[in-house]
């Protein structure tokens, strides 16, 4: 099926230009290759690896030059922000639930079924570590269940500007790479399992091509924070990183709950508010 014309597409292009314009403000030395694989019509799903929170920008600014938009599925929280929600919406991503997970697998679903680009990141959320992280089976199922090409994206440098745990720096003249990889093939009858760990063996070889063309390297010991350990790097090993991730998860869990207590605790103030009013009008002489 065909793209069909949305009418969040032009605000969508509008934030596609600002990002360019923070990009060259901040002299990011955009490096994209292999643009020849992502199709100018029609699905396909771009799994892409996640080490920064520009990771969605540098990703849609390279489609952007093939003429495409790409859906991107994104934590619900995101979609909760009264910042970033209105923006999110409007440009058709899909928002991801960790309770309800068959309905962002749904949308994404009825999105390649209208012709549009899916991104999803297999990890789910960012690697402290910049290795890959275990996979989540969405982009492999949806691949198989719909029957369109799934393309290995990498994506180096943006977590030199900003990433988890407050890194990163607007310095100028950072180089940031963006690889689309060939389409995944599987043998027929394969199944999600199977394509999972082809593609994970596919965006690992790309992205050890990726760091190890990289054209800067650290000034000194204490810029080594952005390169993994197996590359002298100072980042922390997978094993540690995956603690470092549930804590950071656990923190978040907490500070949500935390704000919905305040909030019921707002409402119940509120509502007390109004029934005193109430009764106070209907007892005045």
């Amino acid at each position: 099926m065909g793209q069909e014309r949305r009418a969040g597409d032009g605000f969508y292009r509008v934030v596609v230009r600002a990002f360019t314009c923070l990009f060259a403000l901040l002299g990011l030395r955009l490096d994209v290759r292999g643009l020849e694989h992502v199709p100018r019509t029609g699905a396909a799903v771009l799994a892409i690896n996640h080490t920064s929170y520009l990771d969605f920008a540098v990703v849609g600014y390279a489609a952007s030059r093939r003429r495409r938009l790409v859906r991107f599925l994104a934590k619900a929280a995101t979609f909760d922000s009264p910042v970033s929600g209105p923006f999110m919406r409007a440009m058709g991503h899909v928002p991801v639930d960790r309770a309800r997970g068959a309905a962002a697998y749904r949308r994404a679903a009825r999105e390649l079924d209208r012709g549009e680009l899916v991104g999803i990141f297999p990890e789910a959320t960012i690697s402290r570590s910049w290795t890959l992280k275990p996979f989540k089976l969405g982009a492999a199922t949806l691949t198989l269940d719909r029957g369109v090409p799934l393309l290995p994206v990498v994506v180096w440098g943006a977590h030199r500007v900003l990433t988890v745990d407050r890194r990163g720096s607007p310095r100028r003249g950072r180089p940031v790479t963006v690889h689309v990889g060939a389409p995944v093939q599987l043998r027929p009858g394969a199944g999600a399992t199977e394509l999972d760990a082809e593609l994970r063996r596919r965006l690992d070889e790309l992205l050890g091509q990726v760091q190890r063309a990289y054209p800067d390297a650290p000034r000194d010991a204490a810029d080594r924070w952005w390169l993994p350990a197996h590359l002298g790097g100072t980042a922390p090993l997978p094993a540690v990183a995956a603690v470092l991730d549930r804590e950071s998860v656990a923190r978040a869990d907490d500070a949500s709950a935390a704000r919905a207590v305040r909030a019921r605790e707002r409402s119940t103030r509120r509502h007390e508010l109004v029934h005193r009013r109430v009764r106070a009008r209907r007892w005045t002489p």
